[in-house]
């Protein structure tokens, strides 16, 4: 059976706006930083490694990453760092934490155009106060009839999403640029999944395979496609 589409979601970070550019900037500088230790590869490893040992504590968001960051310089020069330096890490990630939200091309206008045929949601993850900053420095909020920020994505915690905002998971589309947190869980549930991938994605993002065979899956190369694809599968599931 064919439902009518009702509600879109959209993920925040990196399909609405700017953000893991953010974090590639920072990289950069903090290979710098540690070069007379160690080289760039090395340095990306342990990082990677520390956050994904500290993500079930810290969680995701510039917060837990800035911690990361401070443990692993640690580790890697055998407690040598400078205190200036340490400084430095924390100076970067608070410019990250104060950066003004960019937003991309075309988000108004095709938010704006939704809104007025559909119920939107926001539906991101990470540090609560953070996320809650870059919305309202958005100018998106008005255009939303719910948001939820989220601990992690997954199966669990859409289903509590829709719960919560009487969505039937079938008449439910998600955007994002994140196959594993924005994509395949909705799929999963029995929702459509409209990906749109940023230029950067993170490792701990990636998955091994696109799902171009599930019925429900689309994948577009900007937001600006949006509305037209969304009207080509309401009409499908009215036929």
């Amino acid at each position: 059976m064919k439902w009518p589409i009702t509600t879109i979601g959209f993920d925040a970070d990196d399909t609405l706006w700017h953000n893991e550019n953010l974090f590639e900037d920072h990289h950069k500088k903090y290979c710098e930083l540690l070069s007379e230790y160690h080289d760039s590869e090395t340095v990306e490893k342990v990082l990677y490694e520390t956050e994904m040992q500290n993500l079930e504590l810290f969680g995701y968001g510039i917060k837990g990453f800035t911690l990361s960051c401070i443990e692993t310089a640690i580790h890697l020069t055998n407690g040598e760092i400078r205190p200036e330096e340490i400084q430095h890490i924390i100076d970067h990630c608070r410019y990250m934490l104060s950066h003004p939200v960019e937003l991309f091309d075309d988000v108004e206008t095709v938010l704006e155009k939704l809104s007025s045929k559909f119920r939107l949601i926001l539906v991101t993850k990470g540090d609560l106060r953070d996320q809650e900053r870059k919305i309202a420095k958005s100018g998106l909020a008005a255009h939303f009839d719910h948001t939820e920020v989220v601990s992690d994505k997954n199966v669990e915690s859409y289903a509590r999403v829709l719960q919560r905002s009487r969505v039937p998971v079938e008449q439910f589309v998600m955007i994002g640029n994140s196959l594993k947190s924005d994509i395949l869980p909705v799929l999963n549930l029995g929702g459509h999944g409209i990906h749109i991938p940023y230029r950067i994605t993170w490792e701990h993002e990636r998955v091994e395979s696109t799902p171009h065979e599930h019925d429900n899956f689309y994948q577009l190369e900007s937001i600006a496609q949006l509305p037209d694809l969304i009207e080509t599968i309401v009409a499908n599931n009215d036929d």
